[in-house]
């Protein structure tokens, strides 16, 4: 019983370290560097979107540089209005010469989309640039290597010189509680050496302790590192006296006795160092020494869990909003709120449908086939929120989009029970690997880019409200036992439901290279042409079996441009045709490839009538499928 109250705090420490509700943000912490990872946790990708307002003004900080010294630079590299810079920094002249090294403070819209808060601005290459250089030198920490990547086309070998790229800014909104306790702004303060949480703090007048809990940082875990941003909650807009950075007078010391000089102070404080130091080295081993001491005692009374479930209950339920306080009836109670029509199974159930997730039965990544009733269902295991696409495939209901049957919680993870598709996806059957024999004729490849095709105008045109799909592409398109294509992975969908203005424009650009219209990548425009350039792209794929490139949209141009289309179509066509195909369709449908990926997203057909033009090739394709086997 002597390990109760540490049990207790350790108990309340990692709870609360691990809620988003009462922690705002993730602190982003060493991450930065691991630009060739796939290191996507905390958040290096963004600053999570879970305040109430999915756009609000923030503030970012900025240190003055050459070649970014004046406002007007700053203003121009942040995307800010300069006479805002003018004015909250109380620096009259935009042009003039900044300190080297003074903070500016930045205002910005920050807006929620997809994911993630940010702000949005670009940046033109130059030589010797990297990710890594352009999101810690140029932007200071304000961005990351990992986002660069993820919102722009250029692999980060291949960054060509006079190129733009996206650039999002790390801001964030403000959470309930946070609101609630009067906070109203947040501050992407930069991180530089030397620097602390409670320094920082002190700089704009908030606790210690707020500054903690906006970054999931605890008195424990405090460690903060230059390139880095931490969120700072404001109650009121930070003002022009701060700007000059000027550190925190530390406590006074003790009166010193009339007889020491004044030229002890520095000694005096390097005194209050040492005790402040050993002190805190003593209390951090004996926490240690009795975490030790209670994990040995838990170990030797194993025969009595009751004392650690006491525990962990008794300090959990003052705080209403914990999901770990009572989890499955929270999933249950959030799955009423998302999804009416879902089954919700047991992770029993799914044990046994899946032999306990046994190897055989994995499909792919964290997918894996179980039986249920006799009938097989993919079940997928997920992190994070899965509340958008349950809330999505709750309301849509077509042949074409693949349909989610149930939904189970269990410790921390999401399982979704999908319909089967027992061949797989689309990519696996173009492209050939291995000696792979898998081989689609004419036939079925029309029917499948017609199934997809008509999914999509669903998404498009019938679903209550219509989405945007964002993310079409063969990996996301499976068939079934007789070939017809389902639509899957509604993860990025937008809603588009004609409201003006609204998700028009996003600022967090994320999908598959080679898929996104050149709208969205440059301005980040959302609109039902992206799924069509997405189409497209798909349709190329479907016709050449090989994934996208530069050198199939060349000889595409060249099958409609050029006279000897005909003997150029060959080079475009899957080789495993071996002619077999109508000739005469198939260059119709180059034409339609052609109209679908176009610049200018006016100039593109719709999806409706993309669907009709496939209608009628299908139908054609099978009166000379008719034909050929007559003669």
């Amino acid at each position: 019983m002597a390990c109760l109250p540490l049990l207790s705090f350790f108990s309340i420490f990692f709870l609360s370290s691990s809620s988003l509700i009462n922690a705002q943000q993730p602190y982003i912490r060493k991450s930065i560097t691991l630009c060739e990872s796939n290191y996507t946790w905390d958040s290096v990708l963004g600053y999570n979107c879970n305040g109430i307002n999915t756009s609000c003004q923030a503030y970012l900080t900025f240190r003055s540089e050459p070649p970014y010294n004046t406002l007007s630079s700053i203003a121009a590299l942040l995307r800010a209005d300069p006479s805002q810079l003018s004015q909250l920094n109380s620096l009259p002249d935009q042009n003039q010469t900044i300190q080297t090294n003074r903070m500016v403070i930045v205002p910005v819209n920050c807006s929620c989309s997809g994911e993630f808060y940010q702000a949005n601005t670009s940046y033109v290459i130059k030589k010797d640039d990297s990710y890594l250089l352009i999101a810690n030198n140029t932007f200071q920490g304000l961005s990351t290597c990992q986002a660069l990547q993820a919102q722009n086309s250029f692999a980060a070998n291949n960054l060509a010189i006079g190129a733009r790229i996206n650039v999002p800014l790390r801001c964030a909104c403000p959470t309930k509680n946070q609101s609630d306790v009067g906070v109203r702004y947040l501050l992407s303060y930069l991180v530089t050496f030397g620097q602390s949480v409670s320094i920082i703090s002190s700089q704009f007048g908030v606790s210690t302790e707020s500054t903690l809990e906006a970054n999931e940082l605890s008195e424990q875990d405090f460690n903060i590192y230059p390139f880095t941003t931490l969120l700072v909650p404001l109650q009121n807009p930070p003002t022009s006296n701060l700007s000059a950075e000027v550190p925190p007078t530390p406590p006074p010391p003790p009166p010193p006795p009339p007889s020491v000089p004044s030229s002890n102070n520095s000694s005096n404080k390097t005194w209050i160092y040492v005790v402040a130091g050993v002190l805190g080295g003593v209390s951090l081993a004996v926490v240690i020494g009795a975490i030790i001491f209670c994990f040995f005692f838990r170990k030797k009374k194993k025969s009595d869990p009751i004392v650690d479930s006491e525990v962990f209950e008794a300090h959990e339920k003052p705080n209403k909003t914990k999901v770990e306080e009572k989890p499955e009836e929270f999933f249950l109670e959030g799955i009423h709120s998302i999804a009416q029509s879902l089954k919700v199974y047991t992770f029993e159930e799914l044990q046994s449908a899946t032999d306990n997730f046994s190897p055989t039965c994995w499909i792919k990544g964290s997918v894996y086939r179980g039986t249920i009733n006799g009938d097989f269902a993919a079940i997928k295991k997920m992190n994070g929120d899965v509340s958008k696409e349950i809330n999505i495939l709750d309301k849509i209901n077509h042949l074409n989009l693949i349909r989610l049957s149930g939904v189970c919680f269990n410790d921390g993870n999401w399982y979704l029970v999908y319909e089967y598709a027992v061949n797989g996806p689309l990519s696996d059957w173009l492209y050939y690997k291995n000696g792979d024999q898998k081989f689609l004729n004419w036939i079925q490849r029309i029917q499948i880019a017609l199934d997809v095709a008509t999914g999509i105008n669903y998404l498009h045109s019938y679903a209550s409200p219509p989405y945007v799909h964002k993310d079409l592409k063969s990996s996301n398109v499976l068939l079934d036992g007789d070939f017809r294509a389902k639509i899957t992975n509604f993860n990025l969908a937008r809603s588009a439901d004609g409201k003006e203005g609204e998700f028009a424009l996003t600022k967090h650009i994320v999908g598959t290279k080679g898929y996104m219209a050149p709208e969205y990548l440059e301005n980040g425009l959302v609109s039902p042409k992206l799924d069509v350039y997405a189409f497209g792209v798909l349709l190329m794929e479907i016709l050449t079996g090989k994934e996208i490139n530069l050198q199939y949209e060349e000889v595409l141009f060249s099958v409609i441009n050029e006279k000897d289309g005909r003997e150029n179509l060959s080079n475009f066509m899957d080789p495993c045709f071996q002619s077999n195909y109508p000739v005469e369709l198939a260059i119709f449908v180059v034409r339609l490839i052609d109209s679908c990926i176009k610049t200018d997203p006016s100039d593109r057909p719709g999806m409706d009538e993309i669907v009709q033009s496939l209608s009628r090739t299908l139908s054609s394709s099978l009166s000379w499928e008719l034909s050929v086997s007559i003669s």
